[in-house]
């Protein structure tokens, strides 16, 4: 009898850090304003991960009515390139398209992928597929120090400089020179992607 070969899916190596610029916190009435991230290339034996400066990606989408006064101070994405920005569906579907079958990395990732997926629904086009990742339990686990809580928080740990805080092309840059920072901690609890989704899963239920 030929013995069924069970197919093994390959391992994914370029995976995406992303970060998105939002009209406010709300995931269900603000709207998605842009959306930055930066590819990052995970070595074959999972010990090295390197971010890939040319292969990145940042768009502003196009507003109706831009977001308040406040919300443009934090996220520096003035009224006037709101209104000028690339058509929303244009780039929803350009994003899926460079983004791929990659797996996608954000800090407090359930918000990102909430607002994505609330554009992608709001324009009737096919939610993204992809597999998501949160950092922020990952950065947990490693036990640096217990009272780190925000990405500011971490950053300031490891001495990471963000260009422009709470914009999202910069906050993305320094989201993946955190998970490089990160990466010696990491591969002492997974060796792959699956493994270290069960980490991040595992870390999300550890009390503070």
């Amino acid at each position: 009898m030929r013995r069924l070969l069970r197919r093994v899916k390959p391992e994914p190596q370029r995976w995406i850090v992303l970060d998105v610029e939002t009209s406010g916190l709300n995931p269900y009435s603000d709207r998605l304003l842009a959306i930055a991230a930066v590819a990052v290339e995970v070595s074959a034996d999972f010990r090295r991960v390197s971010i890939i400066i040319g292969d990145s990606y940042e768009a502003v989408l196009k507003q109706d009515l831009p977001s308040h006064k406040d919300n443009i101070l934090i996220h520096h994405i003035g009224a006037q390139a709101q209104s000028e920005g690339r058509p929303p569906m244009e780039v929803l579907e350009e994003f899926r398209q460079w983004v791929g079958n990659c797996p996608l990395l954000a800090f407090h990732a359930t918000f990102d992928e909430g607002m994505i997926n609330k554009a992608y629904s709001f324009f009737e086009l096919k939610p993204l597929q992809n597999e998501w990742l949160d950092i922020e339990p990952l950065a947990k686990i490693t036990g640096v120090n217990p009272s780190l809580r925000s990405l500011d928080d971490w950053l300031g740990y490891f001495e990471i400089e963000c260009a422009v805080r709470h914009q999202a092309a910069a906050d993305t840059f320094a989201t993946a020179e955190l998970l490089m920072r990160l990466w010696p901690y990491l591969t002492k609890e997974a060796n792959s992607w699956a493994s270290l989704r069960s980490v991040a899963r595992q870390a999300s239920w550890i009390p503070r």
